[in-house]
Formats: C-alpha cells, sequence, structure tokens
C-alpha cells in the first residue's frame, strides 16, 4: 500500500462545498468562497493578480471548494489600490526591474504574511493544512513567501507567476507546484522552466506543468491540473520517510484519498 501524508492534507470527497459563512469585520478584504460547517481540515488562499480583486480567483476558488468540501477557501484582496484605482496590485508595477522586483516584494511580504497568518486564526489550521495559490502578481508573492525562510503553507501554488530571485536552499515542508501558459504573453513561460530546474538541483520539492495552449490566466485548464496535483501529488518527503521505513514501497498509485 502506498503511504499516506502524515500532514493533514487536501481530501477530495463528494460532499458539495459549505455556503460561504461572514467574514469578520477585523479580517482583510476577502472573499469567503466555501468553509464547511465544523472545523476546517484545511484551509486554501487565493491571491489575485495585479489590477484585479479578490473576485478575480473566485471561479478557480469554486472548483476547488468542490473538490474539497472539508476545507476553507478564501480569495484575499491586496490591500494597495492600482495606481488609478483600478483594481488592487500587491506592489507597484511602475519603473520595476531585475533588480529591483525582490526589494518590492520583500516590503509587501509582512503585510502578505499577516493575511496567512489571520486566516489561520480564524480557522483553526495550521502550516501543513494550508495552500497558497496565487496567480501572475499573486503568484508571485506566494512563492517569495517560501524563499529561504520559513514557508507559511504547506502547499504553495504559482499559476503565470515566477520568483522575484530564485533560492537559495529548500524550504522544508513545503510543495511547490509550479503551472504556466506556454502563450503567456506576460511572464515567460521560460521563467518556471528555469525556476523548477533550479529547484530540483537544490533538492525541493516541486512540480512543474506547462500548458501548451495556455496564456496569461488561471482558467478551467489551469484549474484541472492544480486539481489533478493536489489530488495524486505525495509529497517528496513522505516518500522519503517511507522509502527509509520500507525500501519495498511502490513508487505508484499514490494520492491523496
Amino acid at each position: 500500500m502506498p503511504p499516506s501524508d502524515p500532514n493533514p492534507a487536501l481530501k477530495p470527497a463528494s460532499k458539495p462545498a459549505a455556503m460561504p459563512a461572514p467574514v469578520a469585520a477585523s479580517a482583510p478584504v476577502s472573499r469567503v468562497i466555501a468553509r464547511p460547517a465544523g472545523q476546517a481540515q484545511q484551509l486554501v488562499l487565493l491571491f489575485h493578480g495585479f489590477g484585479a480583486d479578490e473576485a478575480d480567483m473566485e471561479p478557480l476558488g469554486r472548483s476547488l471548494a468542490a473538490e474539497f468540501p472539508q476545507a476553507c477557501v478564501v480569495s484575499l484582496r491586496s490591500p494597495e489600490p492600482c495606481p488609478g484605482g483600478r483594481g488592487y496590485q500587491w506592489f507597484d508595477l511602475q519603473g520595476i526591474t531585475e533588480a529591483n522586483r525582490a526589494e518590492r516584494v520583500a516590503r509587501a511580504m509582512p503585510g502578505f504574511l499577516d493575511a496567512v497568518r489571520h486566516w489561520q486564526r480564524e480557522t483553526g489550521t495550521t502550516v501543513a493544512q494550508t495552500a497558497l495559490v496565487g496567480f501572475s502578481q499573486g503568484g508571485i508573492m506566494a512563492l517569495e513567501s517560501t524563499r529561504d525562510r520559513e514557508a507559511p503553507a504547506g502547499r504553495v501554488a504559482g499559476i503565470g507567476a515566477r520568483f522575484a530571485l530564485l533560492p537559495t536552499r529548500p524550504s522544508a515542508g513545503t510543495t511547490l507546484h509550479l503551472l504556466h501558459g506556454k502563450r503567456d504573453a506576460v511572464v515567460p513561460y521560460a521563467l518556471t522552466v528555469e525556476a523548477a530546474e533550479h529547484l530540483v538541483r537544490l533538492g525541493a520539492d516541486v512540480t512543474a506543468d506547462v500548458l501548451p495552449f495556455v496564456g496569461h490566466e488561471a482558467g478551467p485548464e489551469v484549474a484541472r491540473c492544480l486539481l489533478q496535483r493536489l489530488r495524486t501529488y505525495l509529497p517528496l518527503r513522505v516518500w522519503r520517510e517511507a522509502m527509509a521505513a520500507d525500501p519495498g514501497t511502490p513508487g505508484e498509485g499514490c494520492s491523496f484519498h
């Protein structure tokens, strides 16, 4: 039998997602897409791209909520309005360069991490029970939250995103899922390929999917790919622990079921 993940993981089931619960007044501006009636077993936080808001990630969030009804699924709005007032941004893009991107992300990171911790406290969930899913600029923030520090989540997915700087060491206990459209004209998919190759060399736990007919989007094809990864990919550290305990453990057929 394949080993099971010792951490509370995203576990699919056939039950419908619970109706959204009201958000506390002190919470970051957020949209609760689904929340189970009892104690949440998982927390999924979604982060939008530049010029969007919390509604932009709702379709993807509903797909996740339907698949994982024990999860509290929340889409968060960045606190910073875009110049001109059209949507929101996690960090300023005006005059951004390779040299100053990491600094701008670092300035925004404390607020980002505070929002993650707020929802962990609100739902009574742990780091291991938390998944961050970010698109574009929100994906950059999610990925950067794991770079060379103790990550705030056990699973982090970056869609059409990138690292501001490539990590120098793997984030222990965190699985990274990189998803990118090959037709992305905003963030080149080659950055995901480069990051994945670099992370593998570091010994990080990472999956990378380049979708050939997808652009800069987090649409249905991306949702299907992400759901497949969350349903079927067993974290590398679990396999290493299992292999150390039992060298005869099979290497196929693993899932979160």
